[in-house]
């Protein structure tokens, strides 16, 4: 049964911009296997912006509480490249209050947006 939805925009020039003023933010926000593609190189400015939408998204999704760390929210690949949402710690807590055990994910990057739509399932 769906419990929630979660759709997230980003502009990814503001994003790209906001990464090259804070050089930690990237830290910050993402885990190093979203930071690094399969390859090993790093991801692009369209590639994060993109992965932070989704993790936008699962905050709405779930409410938006406090709390929540952003490296308890992960968008891996799986070896097609197909994106899959792992949570743990704080984000699989709240996850957990509200019955949801499952999720679906949808990154897009076109014309400038960067776009996520996630789907809390129990």
């Amino acid at each position: 049964m769906i419990v929630a939805v979660g759709i997230d925009v980003v502009l990814v020039e503001r994003f790209a911009r906001a990464l090259d003023r804070t050089p930690l933010l990237a830290t910050r926000l993402f885990t190093e296997g979203e930071r690094v593609s399969s390859t090993g190189n790093p991801r692009s400015a369209e590639s994060l912006a993109a992965r932070f939408a989704a993790k936008e998204a699962v905050a709405k999704a779930l409410g938006a509480p406090a709390g929540m760390l952003w490296h308890d929210c992960e968008i891996v690949a799986d070896p097609d490249g197909r994106p899959w949402l792992t949570v743990s710690g704080t984000v699989a807590a709240v996850a957990a209050e509200r019955g949801v055990n499952r999720w679906h994910l949808s990154l897009s990057h076109d014309g400038g947006i960067a776009s996520a739509m996630v789907v809390a399932e129990s």
